[in-house]
């Protein structure tokens, strides 16, 4: 039997509390990469991201009570503006860190694409999954 390389997450579970809130696509202008050619430039980068967040039933239609997806959006372009980021590994890890401040947060993936870092390749990237120290069972 070969072991799947890919942890699976309940993102959205009715009977742990959970809910998946996700933002598709987003594209901000980045200061990143560790080639010279990339140094004192800003270039495309694609994101996407994956929460597992508190269930928002109880938050009825209160936007104030539940985790929002332009907030998550907005908190991912404020860690970008901090400044250049030689790895997307790095910038990943610190967005990651960022979103999962909120205790409403249990898990996160993030995944992020530079396009055309690699000749004859739509993008290229990494896909990085965090959890909460408080999280519940996520994992199965």
């Amino acid at each position: 039997m070969t072991k799947s390389f890919i942890t699976p997450v309940g993102f959205a579970d009715a009977n742990r509390g959970l809910a998946h809130l996700f933002v598709r696509g987003l594209t901000v202008e980045a200061e990143i990469g560790v080639w010279s050619h990339e140094k004192g430039r800003r270039q495309i980068i694609r994101l996407d991201m994956d929460l597992a967040v508190d269930d928002p039933r109880s938050a009825g239609d209160d936007h104030g009570k539940v985790v929002c997806y332009e907030w998550a959006s907005n908190e991912a372009r404020a860690v970008i503006a901090t400044g250049h980021f030689n790895l997307v590994e790095r910038l990943a890890e610190e967005i990651a860190d960022r979103i999962l401040c909120d205790q409403r947060v249990h898990a996160v993936r993030i995944r992020i694409e530079k396009p055309g870092a690699i000749r004859g390749a739509e993008a290229a990237g990494i896909e990085i999954v965090r959890l909460s120290a408080a999280a519940p069972d996520i994992l199965p």
